[in-house]
């Protein structure tokens, strides 16, 4: 327990450290006044001050902010800070950048891990074992039993769960040729797919050609070429889509909202992957650390999405929002967004007692 306890601490601190890091680092370019950059909020536990910034670890481990200066738009109490290092005194522009630095910094940070990830185990790949079969279903039928290995379809290799799942759905509801290992002993299985209706990750309903066999969960890496940037890139950005995929399932109602997961959701999945060991610890901090960039992105204000629709629409209209209707916006932002937060801890404890 206390392993994990040290790893939802690192995971969750590291996302939001690294969240704030980019808007500090973006800030600085600009050379924008920092009055703060904290770990944590309420009152201050350590730290230091150098320049005119605070660095600072605080009580509530619940997130994390960079105290710019002038960032409210009102006068300042001190004048410590030049008029050119205010935040309100600079162009939208600039202050967009800052804003969406956050989220870019947990891309970059899952980009990072799943390069690390690639460079350290190599590509992986799950294997076509079979980890069950259906009751009734075509492989049944068939002979198919537990820990059997495709090796190929109608003569074409198979070397992945992928390829076999594609195969099959390429050659529709025709009888099919499978080559298969069983132990030390090569045995050809005549199989013909029933095409069903099913529901996707996301709730839609699909129609697809099945045979009945679910994953063995076996995995082999295999090395990288080259320094295995793109293999990360290509991670990220499918991750990404995923994500992506999973709100608008959301919004649709494809996926019910009592699947919305709060903070102890969020710590359950650490503490699970930190049992597995390091690398799924740190598979599992990349894929938070997309959701936390494409949650901040969304157009709600308090989130960074919602000031990023303010410095764009002042960019657009060529001068500042009315503050009277961006008080309103942030009025209802931080309305909906502590009604989204109740439902996803509710969702946690009804979780927890059922």
């Amino acid at each position: 327990m206390l392993t994990s306890a040290i790893a939802i601490i690192l995971a969750l601190g590291g996302l939001i450290f690294f969240h704030e890091l980019g808007h500090f680092a973006v800030a600085r370019m600009f050379r924008m006044g920092v009055k703060a950059f904290s770990l944590g909020f309420g009152p201050k536990l350590a730290g230091f001050t150098s320049g005119k910034t605070d660095y600072k670890l605080s009580l509530v481990p619940l997130g994390g902010y960079v105290a710019l200066a002038g960032e409210t738009g009102e006068e300042e109490d001190d004048d410590e800070f030049e008029e050119h290092e205010l935040f309100s005194n600079r162009p939208a522009w600039q202050r967009m950048c800052v804003v969406a630095a956050g989220p870019f910094f947990n891309f970059v940070l899952a980009f990072i891990i799943y390069w690390f990830l690639a460079l350290a185990q190599g590509q992986g790949v799950i294997l076509p074992t079979v980890g069950g079969v259906m009751a009734d279903s075509p492989a049944a039928a068939a002979g198919f039993q537990l820990e059997d290995r495709v090796l190929s379809i109608d003569g074409t290799p198979i070397d992945s769960w992928s390829d076999m799942v594609t195969t099959i759905r390429d050659n529709g509801d025709r009888n099919l040729e499978f080559k298969v290992l069983r132990g030390e002993e090569q045995l050809t299985l005549n199989v013909t797919p029933k095409v069903n209706t099913v529901k996707n990750l996301f709730g839609e309903e699909v129609t697809v050609p099945m045979v009945g066999i679910s994953q063995g969960g076996k995995i082999e890496y295999h090395p990288v070429d080259g320094l295995g940037a793109m293999i990360a890139l290509e991670h990220t950005w499918n991750m990404s889509k995923v994500v992506v995929k999973g709100f608008v399932s959301i919004i649709e109602r494809l996926i019910p909202v009592d699947q919305i997961g709060g903070p102890i959701m969020l710590a359950q999945m650490v503490h699970s992957s930190a049992q597995s060991g390091i690398f799924d610890l740190l598979a599992m901090v990349a894929v938070i650390s997309i959701n936390l960039a494409i949650i901040n992105l969304l157009p709600i204000p308090v989130l960074d999405g919602g000031h990023i629709l303010f410095c764009g629409l002042e960019i657009i209209f060529r001068r500042p929002l009315s503050e009277k209707w961006k008080a309103l916006a942030m009025r209802f932002g931080i309305m909906l967004l502590l009604m989204l937060m109740a439902l996803a801890i509710f969702n946690d404890f009804r979780r927890i007692l059922s």
